[in-house]
């Protein structure tokens, strides 16, 4: 990769949105379906709520599967092939959301927008994770805390629209409504991509998958675990308030939300600052407590303000830990790492709902926040041992 000459905080700022737009497209486009396909897929076309479950879930096993090959294909053919990639694949889902409600019979329906959902989790892994190492690659690795924290914006900023407006687009359109915004988005970021100049893929031996993974695990597995906090909030707050009798559950989520956008616009420059293990640190620490507040709530405020701490806990740790990860691997293989650590946050979110909802069975919901701040902290410990580990390694 070649020098990048000195630029200021906007001009920075400038080239890496040019480039997480296309993370937004993405993230728009799986928000638009989220409230709007389970309905359709139970009451529509009849089947149970473990299907219309099922169908939802296949994006995000699409997704977990294919993020490591997504960061070998980045390092490989660069991160501008990959996210045009990634876009084709978020505009053919669409198309396969419109062809299922153009067919009458209830399997056949089931079978597209299975085979539209694959295509939106692979989308998902090529756009994602290209359009982050195609922004450090225009920016420079210093700055690689900058691009991962302005992409988690755009990802949430993208999701916390797509329900609503998906909501709407169907009320008025029906599923086209939504689906062809959705195709729209795909040839329109394609069209933007396709004009943006491309990176030079550094060359080098690349070192296999194995090595790689040996190498970015220990942060990976943390983040995993912080993923936790996050979604036994998402997940469980709506029960959780059900159960106490409280309303509100929605002010929760967005303070939560508020509290993660909040931190990475304003303190994600403290990574660079401080380093990402000892931000990361911090950031477990007021994560686990906000989940404490929320165990011992006696109100919804209690509530709420324990699901601020929450969002702002976790919103650092995935640049944190990320900027450490793609630091132990050369440029070349920054991709690969990149892949494989991002698929410890699908993992963390994929068995989050399971294993909680098994402890909610046995103990009540209110448990789940207990461990989920336990596992937190296990988190913070495993980082206070990489810091000592770290500390050793530049004595030596």
């Amino acid at each position: 990769m070649s020098a990048i000459p000195a630029l200021s905080s906007a001009q920075l700022n400038k080239r890496i949105i040019s480039v997480v737009i296309f993370t937004f497209f993405c993230y728009l486009s799986i928000g638009l379906p989220l409230a709007v396909l389970p309905g359709y897929v139970h009451n529509q076309l009849g089947y149970s709520t473990f299907i219309a479950g099922l169908i939802i879930s296949l994006q995000y096993f699409a997704t977990l599967i294919s993020r490591p090959q997504a960061g070998r294909y980045a390092d490989l053919l660069g991160p501008k092939k990959v996210v045009l990639m990634g876009l084709v694949l978020c505009g053919a889902s669409g198309l396969f959301s419109i062809l299922a409600v153009m067919f009458s019979t209830p399997l056949t329906s089931l079978i597209l927008l299975a085979i539209g959902r694959v295509m939106l989790g692979l989308g998902e892994s090529l756009t994602a994770t290209g359009s982050i190492l195609w922004g450090i690659n225009i920016v420079g690795t210093t700055q690689s805390a900058r691009v991962i924290s302005w992409n988690g914006v755009a990802t949430y900023l993208a999701m916390a629209m797509g329900a609503p407006l998906g909501v709407m687009l169907n009320a008025a359109f029906g599923i086209p409504g939504f689906a062809g915004l959705i195709v729209l988005m795909a040839v329109f970021g394609f069209w933007l991509a396709s004009r943006r100049a491309a990176v030079v893929v550094t060359t080098g031996q690349r070192i296999p998958f194995n090595q790689v993974f040996s190498r970015i695990w220990p942060y990976g597995l943390c983040l995993g675990l912080g993923t936790i906090g996050f979604g036994v909030i998402a997940t469980f707050i709506t029960l959780y308030f059900a159960s106490h009798g409280w309303r509100g559950a929605a002010f929760s989520l967005t303070l939560f939300s508020a509290g993660f956008v909040a931190m990475r616009l304003v303190f994600s420059n403290f990574i660079s600052r401080f380093g990402g293990l000892r931000v990361s640190a911090c950031s477990f620490a007021i994560e686990c407590v906000g989940l404490l507040i929320i165990w011992q709530a006696h109100s919804s405020l209690v509530v709420d303000i324990g699901a601020f701490l929450t969002g702002s806990g976790f919103s650092l740790i995935f640049p944190a830990l990320g900027v450490e990860a793609i630091r132990q691997v050369a440029p070349q293989n920054q991709g690969s790492a990149l892949g494989l650590y991002s698929a410890f946050l699908d993992f963390g979110l994929g068995i989050t709902g399971p294993v909680a909802g098994l402890l909610i069975g046995r103990w009540g919901i209110d448990t789940v926040y207990l461990a989920a701040a336990v596992v937190v902290a296990f988190a913070l410990v495993v980082i206070m041992r990489l810091r000592l580990r770290a500390g050793a390694a530049l004595e030596n």
